[in-house]
């Protein structure tokens, strides 16, 4: 995996950031509304193999290994949208577990999720808020990595929220929490976002593939049309080989479910 160095953000810091800097994980930008804050980090744009190699335990066949080219850098919400954005934004609360306004919102479909992209555009028409890319998602959830995660060859309960009866490739079982935990309660991956392995389901722009291109590929959209929906990185509910980096599952844009959730991008 390559990632440039050179192509840094248009406009830094941009209108709607309330605070912004730099850290060991890089650039970072803060929304605040109605006190509610939600950081979004700098990633750069590169090259890296997208899918997963023929051996990996637990894979599935759409999952083909290929090049991907990312041209343009992005910010990306350093955690699931939380409740508290999601209800200010909204005036109502969808979720199931609601006894932390940090907890990741779930109970939404792509279709609500739309809509509170829509109205958060309204509120800062300067932030430009979307859902990333499948392949924006999993470069950013890969961090450089190759590996099943980007915590390596394999996760712990300690790291990652999934259903710890279900190890991955022979691990040992552990924790099943049985629920949501608030966003960045478990560590970051090496870029600074949390939770890309488990927690939540996350939506994606993308109408679901069932295969990739085989060839490499600059800046992929996914299909033109479909009748599925990409949604990335496991969560609470499924095994640790669910939340691989490479793992991929398509969903009825109108489906709503108490693990689907979602994390925002700035395009």
């Amino acid at each position: 995996m390559t990632r440039s160095s050179t192509l840094l953000p248009p406009a830094f810091p941009a209108p709607w950031a309330s605070e912004w800097g730099q850290d060991r994980f890089g650039l970072y930008m803060d929304l605040d509304y109605q006190g509610i804050r939600q950081r979004f980090r700098w990633i750069m744009p590169g090259t890296f193999q997208m899918g997963s190699p023929d051996m990996q335990a637990e894979r599935y066949h759409n999952e083909t290994l290929h090049e991907v080219t990312l041209t343009q850098g992005f910010w990306l919400a350093d955690s699931a949208c939380t409740q508290a954005l999601w209800t200010a934004v909204m005036g109502v609360n969808p979720s199931r577990f609601q006894d932390d306004p940090n907890l990741p919102v779930e109970n939404v479909n792509w279709r609500d999720v739309q809509q509170f992209i829509e109205k958060l555009n309204t509120l800062f028409p300067d932030l430009h808020a979307n859902l990333p890319t499948e392949a924006q998602w999993e470069y950013a959830c890969r961090a450089g990595t190759q590996t099943p995660f980007s915590f390596r060859e394999n996760i712990t309960p300690e790291q990652a929220n999934y259903d710890g009866n279900y190890p991955y490739a022979g691990g040992e079982t552990g924790l099943y929490r049985e629920r949501t935990v608030p966003v960045k309660s478990l560590p970051p991956n090496p870029w600074g976002l949390f939770e890309m392995h488990g927690n939540v389901w996350e939506w994606c722009a993308d109408w679901y593939a069932e295969e990739y291109p085989k060839q490499a590929i600059t800046n992929p959209l996914g299909p033109d049309q479909g009748t599925s929906r990409v949604l990335r990185g496991g969560s609470w509910g499924s095994g640790a080989g669910y939340a691989r980096s490479a793992d991929r599952l398509g969903y009825m844009p109108d489906g709503r479910v108490d693990d689907f959730g979602f994390r925002l991008i700035l395009s």
